[in-house]
């Protein structure tokens, strides 16, 4: 069974060992890098998770298969695009892949946003025939403007995605 839930205060340290889990596994699907999360401060950490859980403008949001932690993903609502909420993050653990954890963790995030008067969603991808590509376009993400390099100095290439939350829009 899959269920998730909003990430806690309590729950910092989970977040932190999950995100650089998932640095660690997953290099090439994120921006930023396991080197420069492992050196922020556990304050930092607990900050960014109590922040998203007291705040309105983002959420951070588990994934647990049969009580396991496997995904996770944050959302957050643009301050500069209104109407806009952006991905960030989105994770399933290699064990859990195919299960529909993705899924799951794009309905949820996607309720969240449009709830909060989100009209679309926007995600950064790493440009690839990947599983993750493959999941966002039959959620109904399609390309917006042109690949940019993923950071500085990286070959790679990123394409930002967006899906209309509500019809006509």
């Amino acid at each position: 069974m899959i269920s998730t839930h909003t990430i806690s205060p309590q729950q910092w340290a989970v977040y932190k060992e999950a995100r650089l889990k998932a640095l660690k596994d997953s290099p090439d699907a994120f921006g930023s890098t396991w080197q420069a999360e492992s050196a922020r401060s556990d304050e930092s950490w607990f900050n960014q998770v109590s922040g998203a859980f007291s705040g309105s403008a983002d959420r951070g949001i588990f994934a647990f298969k049969d009580a396991h932690l496997c995904g996770l993903v944050w959302c957050q609502l643009s301050m500069a695009q209104p109407g806009i909420a952006n991905l960030y993050q989105m994770w399933v653990d290699p064990q859990a892949r195919g299960c529909g954890i993705g899924r799951t963790l794009l309905n949820e995030a996607t309720a969240w946003a449009q709830n909060k008067g989100a009209t679309h969603i926007r995600l950064t991808v790493t440009v690839a025939q990947s599983p993750a590509m493959q999941l966002y376009r039959s959620y109904g993400f399609y390309p917006v403007g042109e690949p940019t390099a993923m950071r500085d100095g990286s070959e790679l290439m990123v394409r930002t995605m967006e899906v209309a939350l509500v019809h006509g829009v």
